[in-house]
């Protein structure tokens, strides 16, 4: 998955020479959280409704400012952005990485789209398969050659459709492996896989 596939287009976007109150206004009014800031058409900065209540906040450094100040005196710059081509789990990790919101989508200069932290959930949650009608399996493989391949032509033998199937490390020698399946026999299906071998987390292995 892409991020062009994930983010939101059009995009709103505020002048930098606009004011906070009304850069506020237009997040209130659309319910968003990020604004990108531009400068004769071209993107410039971004701002937050965090940063704008911290401007205005009697706690703020150098004191609170006005709401009649203009946003390009307390926008972020420069901009971290994202290509419509990048894989999401790539801008995912900028986000994480750099503790940030929301991306502005750049084609060239060209601002495209915007994605945030709700984008990219909404991906994991199509990615995992959840949303359609499925059951959950995770078990834990050796990190090494064909035990994948092994599991899924194991399921497929036995006519379980895989809706998704995701792996992370478990530790240095083992990998866990969650797999969306198309049966709610999740129990049946993890004993039948306990037969042929394998170690499997979800779900539990029923007492008596």
């Amino acid at each position: 998955m892409l991020v062009k596939d994930v983010m939101r287009y059009p995009v709103l976007t505020v002048d930098e020479r606009a004011t906070l109150r009304s850069a506020y206004q237009v997040m209130q009014d659309h319910q968003i959280r990020h604004l990108p800031v531009t400068k004769a058409g071209k993107l410039v900065g971004i701002v937050t409704d965090r940063d704008i209540r911290l401007a205005v906040s009697p706690l703020a450094e150098g004191g609170p400012r006005h709401l009649e100040a203009a946003v390009g005196s307390i926008m972020s710059q420069p901009v971290l952005s994202a290509d419509p081509l990048d894989p999401v789990e790539e801008a995912a990790r900028l986000m994480r990485r750099r503790k940030i919101g929301a991306l502005p989508v750049l084609e060239g200069e060209e601002l495209v789209g915007i994605v945030t932290g709700i984008d990219l959930l909404d991906a994991l949650v199509t990615l995992t398969g959840v949303e359609k009608p499925s059951g959950r399996i995770e078990v834990r493989l050796p990190d090494r050659p064909g035990e994948l391949g092994r599991l899924t032509q194991f399921l497929g033998r036995e006519g379980i459709n895989i809706h998704s199937l995701l792996t992370y490390p478990d530790d240095p020698k083992t990998v866990r492996t969650v797999l969306r399946v198309g049966t709610p026999m999740t129990h049946q299906v993890a004993e039948m896989l306990r037969i042929e071998g394998f170690n499997v987390i979800w779900p539990p292995q029923k007492k008596g």
